[in-house]
Parts: C-alpha cells; sequence; structure tokens
C-alpha cells in the first residue's frame, strides 16, 4: 500500500474582527491574497469583514492595492507580475462581470491591462459580493479579493466554511478566547490567526473536504 497525499486547491476566507487591528489586518490581506499575483493554493479569496470596521478595513487594503507596480518580475521596482497565461485573464474578467452584474462594487482594477502584456489583470477589489457567484464559491487564481461583511461571529464561521474546500483560512482578531474558539471551528486544514503567511516547510502542509487528504 503506497502512501498517499493529495493537495486538490482551496478558496480561503480571511475574517476581519471588528475588534482586530486593521492596519494589520490589511497588511496581511496584501500577502495573502496579492503574493504571486494570487497563484497560489492558499491565497485569500473570500475576504468576511465585520460590518463595522468594512469601510476602514477597504480602504487601506485599496491604498496598497494602488501602489502595486505591475511588470516583468525580474525589472527593478516591480511588485506585482502576470497570471500564468491568457485563458485566466478572460475567466477573471468574466468572474468580476458576473458579480458586479449581482450587485457587486468594484472599488479598484478589475480590468485586464493589455498595455503591459496579454497576461496581466489588475490587482482588484470588489465589495458587496453575493455569497452565491461564481467569483466567490469557486477559487479564483488571481489578484481579486471579494469582500462581503457579517455582523456576528456565527455568521462569519458559516460564511468562511461555506464551501467545499477546506485548504487554508485566515482571521484577524485581539481575542484570545475568540482564537482558539474560532480556529477549532473552521473547516481548514492550515489557519492563519493574524498573519497573511502561514505555511512553512517544517510544518505539515493540507486539507480537508475537497482539498485533499494526507498531509506533506
Amino acid at each position: 500500500v503506497k502512501r498517499l497525499s493529495l493537495e486538490l486547491g482551496g478558496n480561503a476566507a480571511f475574517v476581519v474582527f471588528e475588534d482586530a487591528d486593521i492596519d494589520g489586518a490589511a497588511n496581511a490581506a496584501i500577502a495573502s491574497k496579492f503574493r504571486n499575483a494570487g497563484q497560489t493554493c492558499v491565497c485569500a479569496d473570500r475576504f468576511i469583514i465585520h460590518k463595522s470596521v468594512e469601510e476602514e478595513f477597504v480602504a487601506k487594503l485599496a491604498e496598497k492595492v494602488n501602489q502595486f507596480t505591475l511588470g516583468h518580475g525580474a525589472k527593478d521596482g516591480v511588485t506585482m507580475g502576470p497570471v500564468i497565461s491568457a485563458l485566466p485573464v478572460q475567466n477573471l474578467k468574466q468572474k468580476v462581470d458576473d458579480a458586479m452584474a449581482a450587485g457587486a462594487t468594484c472599488v479598484t482594477g478589475g480590468t485586464p491591462l493589455p498595455l503591459h502584456g496579454p497576461n496581466y489583470f489588475a490587482p482588484t477589489v470588489l465589495t458587496n459580493v453575493d455569497p452565491s457567484s461564481s467569483i466567490w464559491r469557486t477559487e479564483t487564481f488571481g489578484p481579486i479579493a471579494a469582500i462581503t461583511t457579517f455582523e456576528s461571529e456565527e455568521e462569519a464561521l458559516f460564511l468562511a466554511n461555506d464551501t467545499t474546500t477546506g485548504l487554508a483560512s485566515y482571521f484577524c482578531t485581539r481575542d484570545l478566547s475568540r482564537i482558539f474558539r474560532f480556529s477549532a471551528a473552521l473547516e481548514n486544514g492550515i489557519v492563519g490567526v493574524n498573519e497573511g503567511i502561514v505555511s512553512h516547510a517544517v510544518a505539515p502542509f493540507g486539507g480537508v473536504k475537497e482539498s485533499g487528504l494526507g498531509r506533506e
């Protein structure tokens, strides 16, 4: 019998509670969502933000996103490169269009950037995203932060776990009791607390549900 480990992708949630350090949450969100232009299996896709801090969080996130310099990764000063090919650019644009048709607002980005080349898509922040839209239900694998809001911890947990995947998730809070409680309730193999990058070569890596089985 062969030992087997399967890593099958994710659709990570990133929750920001009302007591979070919003500057720290925005920095963690940038690290988790936009590294490698959003093309890692543990990138945050679904941003679940407490209604009372949404405006502040979105403003800080959009400000940081608008400071990105796009281009070839080997060039000095470039902070975000392309997606893997032209096909994902089309898919990303379709997801943005579908989300906006369902009521989402594009705060920044939302379009391909053909002047940079066929594989570039603008780093994007969407608010008021419908949890039934394709950008919420499926892994994005690109530089788009899809945001919705919540008002109770129970609602945040439901939204975070309401997916067929379970590779990684993230949340930001200052409440130590909530850290232990919420971490245990999340249906994920990897959980980041007040941090946007949690994978490490010496730590077990793997997911639950349709994100795979086993650990590597």
